[in-house]
């Protein structure tokens, strides 16, 4: 691929041409390793396609996986192993346009409220839930920051988005509030947890060394998505509210009250870092169902 893509992009066009490099190797009765370049055709394609469909993979998974086909086979073509370009024919799975999950402005309220902020763990995650709704970041954004990417007089971050696009995005004086306290006993955290388990203080500034995360795990390294969507969902759970609110719902929640409160679509476009504002418009859809609700509710012949 010569476009800048995430890293997560390319994991998951790996996992994706695997997949169907397996499915065709099952297909010829061969060992993947052993597939010819000559069976990578739209036929195998369209069987592929078909096959994810019957497993009731989503069409949003679907569509990648295709896309992810479609550019290796014009790695191929370029390369003078193949002929034609696999996939190109094939049609992709029209999408479903979901609303997005998100949370009320009370539900945010209470689950920003459950971290134990008496606790050095506790600031660190209160931190962590502050910035998420404050600033709409992705998961991967996040968990992505350095300490210098925070600037907490101006309350402002600058994130490295998709495609290598770079924004900056403000946060209110809450966030900043819950960053600073979580500052303080950063170092002093970190120390503390790992002499308890034996760890040398060599160790934890060799990791502080090779980068300077924001948010760090128990080692003194950068915390993992896996981490934080397991510290969300936790706190979500907790607090009794829906089950099954990613970290996502909270970017999700940061837009919508914004579009709700009169925001325009564009500046959500650039504080989301969307590179069309098709993307962006998915929250028109849910300003829509409240005002249909609404309708519902107070017109005397709805």
């Amino acid at each position: 691929m010569n476009r800048n893509v995430s890293v997560h992009t390319v994991r998951a066009y790996e996992s994706d041409l695997s997949q169907f490099i397996e499915f065709l190797a099952v297909q010829l009765g061969r060992k993947s390793s052993s597939v010819p370049v000559s069976e990578f055709e739209d036929l195998a394609v369209r069987a592929f396609m078909a096959e994810l469909y019957r497993r009731g993979v989503s069409r949003s998974s679907s569509a990648r996986k295709l896309a992810a086909i479609r550019v290796f086979g014009r790695y191929l073509r370029l390369e003078g192993k193949i002929a034609g370009d696999p996939g190109a024919l094939v049609g992709t799975p029209k999408l479903e346009h979901k609303i997005p999950a998100h949370l009320e402005v009370g539900e945010v309220e209470r689950l920003l409220s459950m971290p134990d902020a008496t606790q050095p763990l506790g600031r660190r995650d209160k931190a962590i839930l502050e910035l998420f709704y404050a600033s709409g970041l992705r998961l991967s954004e996040l968990v992505s920051l350095d300490l210098e990417d925070i600037d907490l007089n101006g309350r402002l971050v600058r994130v490295q988005g998709k495609g290598g696009r770079e924004r900056e995005v403000p946060f209110h004086r809450s966030a900043a509030a819950a960053i600073r306290s979580y500052l303080k006993d950063r170092t002093t955290l970190i120390a503390g947890i790992n002499s308890k388990q034996g760890i040398s203080p060599s160790v934890i500034n060799l990791a502080r060394r090779r980068n300077n995360p924001l948010f760090l795990n128990y080692r003194g390294g950068r915390l993992s998505t896996r981490s934080v969507d397991r510290l969300v969902r936790r706190y979500v759970s907790e607090c009794g509210d829906r089950l099954g609110i990613s970290p996502h719902a909270l970017r999700h929640s940061f837009a919508t009250h914004l579009l709700e409160r009169g925001a325009d679509l564009r500046a959500i476009q650039e504080l989301l870092g969307h590179a069309r504002l098709s993307t962006t418009q998915r929250y028109t859809h849910v300003n829509a169902a409240q005002l249909l609700t609404l309708y519902k509710k107070t017109h005397p012949r709805a």
